[in-house]
């Protein structure tokens, strides 16, 4: 009786099993605040901002509670996180009535990050919401930040340098959202499909108010 033979090494024609590595999350995340616990922590985040953009002379909203619409439930706002860190907080929203520009766009409405950090934490913001508003169909990013002095004057002239660094125009001046006199920024929209590696998100669409979308 003869015994099977073997195959070497160099007989043996089996197909060698691949070594897969899951792609490395990204070092962000960008994703709504669902709980309550999560708009509480967006509240406090907007009060220690305010606290210290009041003890450096720099103006805070003077006609809304904005610590109160994160909290409210009708809104859907959103979070900037880094290993569960909240970094910034804001309220995305699809073309609200602001009185000043055309089209339909993204709107970022009451925008704070957490005090102490990089100018890093806006350009991450702006680089997202231009993907975003891609994604979404929609052309350009509309924000606001407060004027209360004329552009040319610091130190909002020196925030307007490092956003127009950035990507952002400015369209101007006049009534915010809120009713207090404001900078008008204006951010083209576009695809950037290597940020994912860098900020996941999972922020919701946000839809059209009900007046556009009955006049669609």
């Amino acid at each position: 009786m003869t015994r099977p033979t073997t195959p070497t090494a160099s007989e043996d024609h089996s197909a060698p099993v691949p070594f897969t590595q899951a792609p490395p999350a990204a070092i962000y995340e960008m994703r709504m605040l669902s709980t309550a616990a999560e708009r509480e922590e967006a509240a406090a985040l907007v009060q220690d901002r305010q606290r210290w953009l009041t003890l450096h002379g720099l103006p805070v909203p003077a006609r809304a509670d904005i610590p109160a619409q994160f909290r409210e439930a009708q809104t859907m706002p959103a979070g900037l996180f880094e290993d569960g860190r909240l970094l910034a907080c804001m309220i995305p929203e699809h073309d609200p009535d602001l009185g000043w520009g055309q089209g339909p766009s993204l709107f970022l409405q009451s925008v704070h990050t957490l005090p102490g950090q990089s100018d890093d934490i806006t350009r991450l913001i702006t680089l997202w919401a231009s993907d975003f508003a891609a994604r979404v169909d929609l052309h350009v990013v509309r924000a606001e930040t407060l004027a209360r002095h004329a552009l040319e004057a610091e130190p909002l002239a020196a925030l307007l340098r490092r956003l127009t660094d950035t990507g952002w125009d400015v369209c101007g001046s006049g009534p915010g959202r809120d009713g207090d006199r404001v900078a008008r920024l204006k951010l083209p929209a576009e695809h950037r499909p290597g940020l994912r590696a860098l900020i996941s998100c999972q922020v919701h669409a946000p839809q059209p108010a009900p007046d556009d979308r009955s006049n669609a």
